[in-house]
């Protein structure tokens, strides 16, 4: 029997038709994410056109076509014919709603198919009822109904009204397609945006316009948590154009989401605001962060490296037992920055507020909370609150965090209800981010006379906040290598931080994968084994890896057999056995990494010239997320951005913290990689027999150490600190 939660719901809709609601449960790996229902909406009207609503934001992932092409498929309508449009944030109806952590396709792919499913049956029913005939003599193609026997056909237009009235079939008993029998799942579709986009149509929240609509910039203390004194808002109200400006005093305490202190300038556009917030005279009390800095972190590192580590995370076997008996010890020392998310378009969030309700326009990852957040601020039940999710020009993260939503909303009410758009400048959006975290890694491993990775340790020293570990700056204890090297050991300590942090395009790993697969083609090479080679010792025979003896996890448990599949295809695709062949100064590296349920193996090739700058050659990839991918050319775009944007960040970004402010403010210092240093990326997909998964992050973390390991190929001295120091690769 169905359960409660595990249900499809059917009505008529406006104008005649068949509305769909579909209520269908996560998979069990996901029980604990922000809801436990799956929600959408089909339409399907009289002239045959089927929309859909895409519940979740888009942010450039493809998520707005990519989930209305799964319901299309299996309710077998032609593509030309499927309009789609954006979901209102309403998480009752159409459970979580959210972009992120590249959950979209395995917590969709299946409840979306039985969604389209269900939808396919109950018009085939209802054809069979006007026909007086068996469904089993029915098939569907191209949202037309055929029987066959009598040459009769009906298009689902014509059969909506009476669909609406069929009994909903339960979403387990449906019968799906067979792949080889997809139109549309597996087939290049361009983005249903991307008309609207060339054309410069009006869709993301930069480009928002209401009528009497103010335009509001905020002025915030540059020292992490630092309060407002006093600040001469008088002066600025006074300049020509200003309509208003106030202090804002912060209610969000230590919560960097909260609203924070500073100054809100409002004009009729943000040129006149921006020229006045340059007057602005403001006494701030800096607070206790004044006195962090970059430098001070990088000092208390190395001095807390020489001793315990304050938390072990994992420890198996006799590691400094074997360290000592081992025939080869290679030690050393991996850094790596804050960095920014840097998304092309700054922050901004349109808010109304009326009458004890306040309306948004956001382009935010993550509305419910953003929801949330805003009603705290303002003291006011989240009911009256009201979320209109807009396109993202990229969040990378960024957007999981909503700080914006609630300024503009707080400013909106004290500018006495006037529409009010929040726009940050590109200088606060790089100085008031939610950081990447930096992070120190003091790491030893140990041979054996054979070249076998026998021991390894790592005292990792990051950052907390509050005395508890700061947001994505952990490690977690089956990290790569762990559980397939017998000695190993895994240790932590913290140092206390200031400023915010949060998820950066493939959290941790985007980190942790420079350094334990740099380090491990370290111990190649002392190992006097090919990279490749030592790699796939490491992993073994195929088998499963359990993150824990509970339920399987598939975030976690580590297949050997699939890393290993992918290394092979990418040592074949890029020739990796001639790599010596390869003129002076130039070299191959290899890395692999898995995360978020996708397996990545990569191979750069890279140039450098005797002064030292960095050519970057040809990136080839190679990746398993699973049976199908949905939509080619979005499955290969998200791989090649998340390729370049890790070398964008290897290449040219760090985030600098002195005096307690960050001292980088716009894309001169931090620098996304440009349009000339961009390298062909090559992209292959292997398919195997599990779940489909997400595309947004896992192949990222691999680039950066197979960049790294290139450069050390090519001239012989290895990356331990990120962003890599060009200087020092000069001859």
């Amino acid at each position: 029997m169905t359960s409660r939660r595990f249900f499809l719901k059917a009505s008529a809709a406006a104008g005649g038709g068949l509305l769909l609601r579909a209520v269908l449960p996560l998979p069990a790996w996901a029980a604990d994410a922000q809801a436990d229902r799956l929600t959408a909406f089909i339409e399907v009207s009289p002239d045959g056109f089927v929309t859909i609503r895409s519940k979740n934001p888009e942010v450039g992932q493809g998520i707005k076509t990519m989930l209305p092409m799964v319901i299309a498929e299996e309710l077998d309508i032609d593509w030309p014919h499927v309009r789609i449009e954006q979901a209102p944030l309403d998480p009752e109806v159409f459970g979580p709603q959210f972009a992120g952590g590249s959950m979209a396709t395995p917590m969709n792919y299946m409840p979306m198919r039985r969604a389209g499913a269900v939808g396919r049956a109950m018009l085939v029913r209802a054809a069979a009822e006007q026909w007086g005939v068996s469904v089993t003599e029915l098939r569907t193609q191209d949202g037309v109904v055929h029987h066959d026997p009598s040459g009769r056909s009906i298009g689902y237009g014509a059969l909506a009204s009476a669909a609406a009235a069929v009994p909903v079939p339960s979403p387990d008993s449906v019968t799906l397609k067979d792949p080889k029998d997809f139109r549309i799942i597996g087939r290049p579709i361009h983005g249903v945006d991307n008309p609207k986009i060339v054309t410069g149509q009006k869709l993301f929240g930069i480009d928002m316009v209401r009528p009497d609509m103010l335009i509001a910039v905020f002025e915030k203390c540059p020292v992490f948590g630092g309060k407002i004194a006093s600040a001469n808002v008088d002066a600025i109200k006074a300049l020509p154009g200003i309509h208003d400006a106030f202090i804002v005093r912060g209610n969000g305490g230590r919560d960097p989401q909260g609203v924070a202190d500073g100054v809100a300038i409002l004009a009729k556009n943000w040129w006149v605001a921006n020229t006045a917030r340059q007057k602005l005279r403001i006494t701030w009390d800096q607070g206790a962060a004044v006195h962090q800095s970059s430098r001070r972190f990088a000092e208390e590192a190395a001095q807390l490296s020489g001793r315990t580590p304050r938390t072990s995370l994992r420890h198996d076997g006799d590691p400094d037992g074997a360290l000592k008996t081992a025939a080869h010890v290679v030690e050393a020392n991996y850094a790596y920055p804050f960095l920014s998310h840097i998304p092309l378009e700054p922050q901004n969030c349109t808010a109304h507020w009326q009458d004890g309700k306040v309306t948004l326009w956001a382009p935010t990852q993550n509305p419910a909370p953003g929801r949330k957040l805003v009603a705290e601020a303002l003291g006011i039940g989240q009911a009256n609150v009201t979320v209109n999710m807009l396109r993202i020009g990229g969040g990378f993260g960024r957007r999981l965090r909503n700080d914006f939503m609630a300024e503009a909303a707080w400013i909106s009410r004290q500018a006495g209800g006037v529409p009010v758009k929040l726009l940050w400048s590109r200088q606060d959006d790089v100085r008031h981010d939610f950081y990447r975290p930096a992070g120190f890694h003091f790491l030893r491993g140990g041979l054996d006379g054979s070249g076998k990775l026998i021991a390894l340790t790592d005292h990792f020293v990051t950052f907390s906040r509050d005395g508890k570990l700061a947001d994505s700056a952990g490690l977690n204890e089956y990290e790569f290598p762990a559980a397939l090297v017998p000695n190993l050991s895994y240790g932590m300590s913290m140092m206390d931080l200031a400023a915010p942090t949060g998820p950066l395009r493939a959290p941790r790993s985007n980190a942790l994968g420079f350094v334990f697969q740099s380090f491990v083609d370290e111990l190649a090479e002392q190992a006097g084994q090919d990279p490749l080679a030592f790699r796939l010792a490491i992993l073994g025979e195929p088998r499963v890896i359990r993150s824990s003896p509970g339920r399987p996890d598939p975030r976690a448990d580590f297949d050997t057999g699939r890393m290993r599949a992918v290394l092979e295809k990418v040592a074949q695709v890029s020739d990796w056995s001639n790599r010596h062949t390869l003129p002076q100064r130039s070299g191959k590296g290899l890395a692999f990494y898995f995360s978020h349920m996708g397996y990545f193996a990569e191979v750069v090739q890279t140039t450098v010239s005797p002064a030292g700058d960095i050519k970057l050659d040809h990136v080839w990839t190679v990746g398993d997320v699973g049976s199908q991918i949905i939509n080619p050319l979005n499955a290969v775009n998200q791989v090649q951005g998340a390729a370049l944007d890790g070398l964008g960040a290897a290449l040219g970004q760090a985030i600098t913290i002195d005096g307690g402010r960050v001292m980088e403010s716009n894309f001169d210092a931090v620098r996304p990689l440009r349009m000339d240093q961009v390298p062909p990326v090559e992209v292959h997909f292997l398919t195997t027999d599990h779940p489909p998964t997400g595309l947004g992050e896992p192949a990222l973390p691999p680039v950066i150490p197979a960049l790294c390991n290139a450069i050390f190929a090519a001239t012989g001295k290895r990356i331990r600190t990120l962003p890599v120091d060009t200087g020092a690769l000069r001859v």
